[in-house]
Parts: structure tokens; C-alpha cells; sequence
């Protein structure tokens, strides 16, 4: 895969923890919550909605519980980087909305982290750059006012691979300026993948029900395969960007990150729907599905026909975990059908270049909107130079290049991109229809390796660029493990299939179970 898969302050946590017992040691056995006498590793939000109705439960008590486990459990982690200081606030305010009656959807009263590219005006986002903190966006993004206005807890942010890991050739996934280096919680030595990364982490390691991650190619599936939960990169086009750090509009998404399939719809719900300010939300079909979650069907996979793409003979662990899937969607009534998806060679030498392009045409235009910092691509390159601690695990050479492209008026950019999504397209629609497929299944990733500094992220395979440069919906979901690693598969299909990928992922997440809490091992031989 490309470079693009490629705590401020413990002090205000535990302020805002206050009324939490002491900090316990991190413990390999099941999260349950200090004082909720039940699993909150393995609840899901409509469990957590039936509790709070019947007033076993309440939002400041869940999110009390979050906080409680970020102040212990991410010591080993460092997912988290920010607490947002009205979090308890906005928890009391869910409660007395459901004591009156007027709940304002599933999501309400349920602690939602953000990866630390998107803008909230109480923590800025900074992408991991020591360049953006003093900087103060004049708006929430757009996804954040959707998950206030469903009545979500934005807890606080989490770190990621430092400007979503397009700064260097040789960057380490899961480490930024601003945050230093995420762990995986399954292994702690091993890396959480991804420039999501810090968002895959947080939840795996049971820090909040949901967090919401960012893509343009791996950087919400891989994290999400790595660190044992369920991914969801949407459709282009379904969530706005406004208000998030880009790398390129023709392939950039946030998407929700959970522990089960059902939390990730119910957030995807609230986070979907149009807005002005990013034209590519436009193109949302009149009829695309509004409650996800109503849509699962837990025999969803009979009658289904689905192409396995094995990407096989690279790792011998992800071959038998794809062999295993296969046996379950057979088992539960699907037809499976072996497929290789062409012009994968030429959807990759296209998108590189073209994202470099893209990469200084949007950050410049973000940065417009952040006064106060370097205020271009190049101010940046400057800014790292200087700086003490951007450049001392690996350089900017992502950088030097986009600065160097070509601009987006380019023939030979225009060719690339056009390229590019024309192929990614096709090599999965022409792929369904030839087949007749409700969708494809691939690995997600192979297991973690172990994180250094210097020669980059040692990849061995990944399948998410052909729904990542078409803009299609790809969801990743728990598959199997390399003893204590896990291993994700991914089911992607036709633009606007979110719903049928979603449901196909929740079927095989029912037929078989193969999520566990982390151990939080420090290494392993």
C-alpha cells in the first residue's frame, strides 16, 4: 500500500474525571467500567439505549466510565491526545433530554471520539503537526454539528499518522509531532496501522463506543483490520469534509470506527446527509437508506453471490483466515466466486502522482481557513525544518514532492486522475456485473508488525485502493487472528452500496464472532 495508509494534557482528563475511582493498572481482562456491572467491551449503543430508557444507565456514568479507562488503560496506547473539556456537560445534557422525553436518536448520550484532523472549535484540529495547535477554526466540521445534533458526547481526539501519513515515504503509521507514537493494544510493540490509527486503537482498546476516522486509501480499513474492530470508509460523497484536514477531495472520507457492525450504521446514519459547502454531497441519491442499522439483516448472506479476492501466497495467516471466511458466507447460504480484480498496476501508478497534486491544491485551501500558522505547503516545509521534533523519526519528502507537482490545471494530472477513478471504478463494477455480485471480500490486512523509525511501514498486503480511488463504500470487519494479531476482512462494492456492504458485514460478524478484547501484550517472539 502507499504512503497514504502509510495527550496534550493528562492533567485535564483526570479534572474532568474528578469523580472516578483511582487510576487502576491496565489489565488484559474484560472492560467493564468502574461501577456499571457489565461489559462495556462487548455492549452495543442499542444496549447501551436500552439501559439508559430503563434508567440503568446513565450518559454521565458512560461517560464517566470512558474517561476512567483513558486515564488508565491509554498510558500503555496513547490513542488519545485530547479530552474535550465539555464532555461531562454535554453527558448531563443527553440525560435530562431522556428524563423529558426527547431523545434525539440512537446516538444520543453515546462518547464519540475524533481523529485529530477534524475541527472542533474547543480542540483545534492539528493532524499531528506541531505547526497547527495555535490555530482555531471559525466552526465545528460539518460531521461534528451532525453528531451533536444527534446527541453524541464528542469525548475528545485521537491521534494519527501525522497529516493523515502523507508527509513522508518512510513515515511509521501511528505517530505525529502532537501525539508521539500509537500502539496496538493487542501487541504494544506492534504497529495500529493506518493514519486512522489512533481512532482503530482507541476503540479496540475500549476508550469509546465509536471513533470517527478519515480515508483516501487504507487509512480507516487498515487500522480497523489491525486493531480488531469494524471500519466503515462510506461512499464519497455521503459525509461532508468540511472542516477536515485534506489530502485530495477525489478520494477523502471520514467514516465511524466501532466494535460491532450495528454501532457503526447507527453512527453512519447521523453522520450521512448533504451540505452546501462540499459539493460532492450533492450527488446523494433521493432514496439512499437513512437508518443503517434498520437495515441489517442477519440473513443477509443466503442467496448472496460474493467475489473473493485472496490476494493469496503473501501471508500464509491471511490465507487461512480468508479460507475460513469463505467457509462461513458458504456456510451461511452465499455463493462464493473466486475473482482478481484488474488494472490494479494502473490504478496505482496513476493515483500516486495525482494525490500529490491534489494533496497542495487542498491543503493550501484548507489553510486559508486557519489563520494564525503556516498559512501554505511551503510555510510548512519551512516550519518542519525548523522545528525540533517534526523531522527526528523520518523526513518530508510527500512534501518537497507535492510542492513540486504539477498544478491541478495539468494535462498530465488531469490524465493521471481520470485515470485513476475510471479504472478503480471499473475494475469493481465491471467485476459485479460480469458475475452477477452483490459485492467483492478480501483481506483487509496482514498482521501488525513491529513499529520502528527510519524505513517506513513494512506492508505485505492490503485491498483498499480499488473502493478507495473509486470513491465506493468498503466496510472491514473482525475475521480471524496470527496468534495475537488480528486479521480483518473487507467487503466492498458499487457506489452508494453502503447499506449492502454494511449488512453482508453484519451477517458475517453474526455467523462468526472473531473480535476479542485486547491483551495489551508488551511484545511477542
Amino acid at each position: 500500500m502507499d504512503a497514504v495508509m502509510r495527550m496534550r494534557s493528562a492533567a485535564v482528563i483526570v479534572a474532568l474525571a474528578g469523580c472516578l475511582v483511582a487510576p487502576a493498572p491496565v489489565s488484559a481482562s474484560t472492560s467493564t467500567g468502574p461501577g456499571l456491572g457489565f461489559d462495556l467491551d462487548a455492549a452495543t449503543i442499542p444496549e447501551l439505549q436500552q439501559r439508559m430508557d430503563h434508567g440503568g444507565l446513565t450518559a454521565v456514568r458512560l461517560t464517566s466510565a470512558y474517561l476512567h479507562r483513558i486515564t488508565t488503560v491509554d498510558r500503555k496506547v496513547h490513542a488519545v491526545v485530547a479530552v474535550d473539556p465539555g464532555a461531562l456537560r454535554a453527558a448531563a445534557a443527553s440525560d435530562a433530554r431522556r428524563r423529558a422525553g426527547r431523545t434525539l436518536g440512537q446516538l444520543d448520550g453515546i462518547p464519540v471520539l475524533l481523529k485529530d484532523n477534524i475541527d472542533t472549535r474547543t480542540l483545534p484540529a492539528t493532524a499531528g503537526s506541531r505547526a497547527l495547535p495555535r490555530s482555531r477554526p471559525a466552526a465545528d466540521a460539518a460531521l461534528v454539528n451532525r453528531l451533536q445534533r444527534g446527541g453524541a458526547v464528542i469525548l475528545g481526539k485521537t491521534n494519527l499518522s501525522e497529516w493523515a501519513n502523507f508527509r513522508s515515504t518512510h513515515a511509521t503509521s501511528g505517530w505525529s509531532g502532537i501525539g508521539g507514537q500509537t500502539n496496538n493494544p493487542y501487541v504494544l510493540d506492534r504497529n495500529p496501522c493506518g493514519s486512522s490509527s489512533g481512532s482503530g486503537a482507541a476503540v479496540a482498546a475500549t476508550l469509546a463506543q465509536v471513533a470517527i476516522g478519515t480515508e483516501t486509501d487504507g487509512s480507516i480499513v487498515c487500522p480497523a483490520g489491525a486493531n480488531d474492530v469494524v471500519g466503515e470508509k462510506p461512499t464519497l460523497g455521503l459525509v461532508s469534509r468540511t472542516g477536515v484536514v485534506p489530502i485530495s477531495a477525489e478520494q477523502d472520507t471520514a467514516g465511524p470506527m466501532a466494535r460491532h457492525v450495528v454501532d457503526t450504521a447507527i453512527t453512519l446514519s447521523v453522520l450521512q446527509g448533504p451540505d452546501p459547502a462540499d459539493p460532492a454531497t450533492a450527488a446523494i441519491p433521493a432514496g439512499q437508506p437513512r437508518d443503517y442499522a434498520a437495515l441489517l439483516n442477519p440473513g443477509a448472506l443466503r442467496g448472496a453471490r460474493i467475489g473473493v479476492w485472496r490476494l493469496a501466497g503473501l501471508d500464509a495467516d491471511v490465507d487461512r483466515v480468508v479460507q475460513d471466511a469463505v467457509r462461513t458466507l458458504t456456510a451461511r447460504g452465499a455463493t462464493v466466486v473466486e475473482v482478481d480484480l484488474p488494472y490494479q498496476d494502473q490504478i496505482g501508478a496513476a493515483e500516486s502522482p495525482a494525490l500529490l497534486t491534489e494533496f497542495r491544491r487542498d491543503l493550501n485551501a484548507y489553510l486559508t481557513h486557519r489563520p494564525g500558522h503556516p498559512a501554505t505547503l511551503n510555510e510548512l516545509i519551512t516550519f518542519n525544518r525548523r522545528d525540533p521534533v517534526e523531522l527526528s523519526k523520518f523526513g518530508q519528502e510527500l512534501f518537497e514532492q507535492a510542492a513540486a507537482a504539477p498544478g491541478p490545471s495539468d494535462p498530465a494530472y488531469r490524465a493521471q486522475r481520470a485515470t485513476a477513478t475510471d479504472l478503480a471504478r471499473r475494475s469493481i463494477d465491471e467485476t459485479l456485473a460480469r458475475l452477477h455480485l452483490d459485492a467483492v471480500v478480501a483481506p483487509t490486512n496482514s498482521p501488525a508488525w513491529k513499529t520502528t523509525y527510519g524505513t517506513g511501514d513494512d506492508y505485505v498486503l492490503g485491498s483498499s485502493t480499488p473502493a478507495a480511488v473509486a470513491g465506493y463504500p468498503n466496510v472491514s470487519v473482525p475475521a480471524g487472528f496470527a496468534g495475537p494479531l488480528p486479521i480483518g476482512v473487507s467487503f466492498f462494492a458499487g457506489r452508494w452500496a453502503d447499506a449492502r456492504v454494511l449488512a453482508l458485514a453484519a451477517a458475517f460478524e453474526r455467523a462468526a464472532p472473531a473480535r476479542r478484547a485486547p491483551a495489551y501484550l508488551p511484545s511477542i517472539g
